[in-house]
């Protein structure tokens, strides 16, 4: 990572160095997270299926699902009040000038990205109450396998067959079982294969980020909101590690330095779907949860659980308000967010661009005027990518926790159990 950044700052320097990386060294990234987006649906699929059909009783599904579900939602709203209070008390948006907000507007406000969120938030918001339970049920499960953004009907799907396959005898279901047994097996062997060239992918994503970085006043002028945004995200991870110190009397040291390599992976690639074989790989073999728990909690996290981004979006939502529309900030408007950011992290999991689209459905639900949205969403355009990365660390932190807190409160928190890659070479 910190050669990635070095090499990366050298390559500004030069008059040739942002078409060199661009076009030598990013793809080496790109491919490298394309394979990681290639076995996730067949990971999840085996994995959850296996995980199911493990369990012998349904009961058991019931049980955990439950759980997942409670602590996802309480983590969110703890993460949006902890933004909300950060951004209320540190008032990031005071030191804006307008100097700031006209060259931020005249920058970005015409930017085909951000158009595009605005577009795909109103389209969002046309749907009825219950779209995204819907949006939930494949019509084709083959087309659902073949959309990573579907992530949500593959996991239904899955789920659906699981319960299936434990409500008929054994014996009919057991060579089925025993396929996705072996599918789970090879699947985490081809995750193992990739992680050798991390290092490298690592260095390129990395070199990527700093040759395509933005003009650094613009950054420094953000550097208040960005910090407001970094510490809140910082109070979560005390939060998690709180909750795994006093619950599951696990070193908090000793399962950050577990997860870390999912983590890291996850600040580089800003994609919880991509980093989700390693986060359920580290969570398995090097923490200790059940593969019955993890196979459930973390898919179902990856979709739905985003405490960074909706920390992330309490304060981008105020601070934008702060400068552009201060008589917004009313009490009841506050609380309108923290209920708009919770059903927006649970329902927008197969939006692209997630994140700045929840942001627009959450400033719309308070009134926001509709025709400077663009310049709000400008405002903070330019350090969307850095905590973006941060906020990805978070959201699998969070799944990562959770998935361990579950597993504890069912009594599938067993002893780390490493394999190599090489193991059967």
């Amino acid at each position: 990572m910190l050669l990635g950044v070095l090499f990366g700052y050298t390559m500004t320097l030069t008059p040739w160095g942002k078409e060199f990386t661009k076009d030598w060294i990013a793809p080496i990234g790109t491919i490298f997270i394309n394979l990681l987006k290639l076995i996730a649906v067949p990971l999840i699929l085996a994995s959850l299926i296996k995980g199911i059909s493990d369990l012998k009783d349904i009961s058991k599904f019931k049980r955990i699902g439950g759980r997942t579900i409670l602590i996802y939602i309480t983590t969110t709203i703890i993460a949006i009040i902890i933004g909300l209070t950060l951004v209320n008390v540190l008032q990031p948006g005071a030191n804006i000038t307008e100097a700031t907000v006209e060259k931020l507007t005249e920058t970005y406000a015409s930017n085909s990205k951000i158009s595009a969120r605005i577009s795909e938030a109103s389209k969002q918001q046309r749907q009825g109450p219950l779209q995204f339970l819907v949006d939930m049920v494949p019509q084709n499960v083959v087309a659902a396998m073949s959309n990573n953004k579907l992530m949500l009907q593959v996991i239904f799907f899955a789920i659906f067959m699981g319960i299936a396959m434990l409500l008929v005898p054994e014996k009919e279901s057991k060579t089925l079982k025993q396929f996705f047994d072996s599918l789970n097996s090879v699947v985490l062997k081809m995750v193992d294969l990739i992680m050798l060239a991390a290092p490298f992918a690592v260095f390129a994503l990395l070199a990527n980020v700093i040759v395509t970085a933005d003009d650094p006043d613009i950054l420094l002028a953000l550097l208040r909101y960005a910090g407001t945004v970094i510490l809140g995200l910082v109070l979560m991870v005390l939060v998690y590690i709180s909750a795994i110190s006093l619950y599951t009397k696990k070193s908090p040291i000793w399962f950050l330095k577990q997860l870390s390599p999912a983590q890291l992976l996850a600040f580089s690639t800003s994609s919880s779907a991509a980093t989700l074989p390693v986060t359920m790989e580290r969570v398995e073999e090097h923490i200790g949860v059940d593969q019955e728990v993890s196979s459930f909690v973390l898919p179902v996290g990856a979709t739905i659980n985003m405490d960074g981004t909706s920390l992330y979006q309490a304060v981008a939502a105020v601070f934008i308000m702060q400068v552009l529309w201060p008589e917004g900030l009313t009490f009841s408007n506050q609380l309108n967010i923290i209920l708009t950011a919770l059903l927006a992290s649970i329902g927008s999991a197969a939006v692209p661009g997630a994140g700045m689209v929840m942001l627009v459905i959450v400033l719309e639900s308070v009134g926001f005027p509709s025709e400077r949205l663009a310049v709000g969403l400008a405002l903070i355009f330019a350090i969307d990518r850095p905590l973006d990365m941060l906020r990805t660390t978070i959201n699998v932190t969070g799944d990562a926790t959770v998935a361990t807190l579950v597993a504890k409160s069912v009594g599938k928190l067993g002893k780390p159990n490493v394999k190599d890659w090489d193991d059967h070479l």
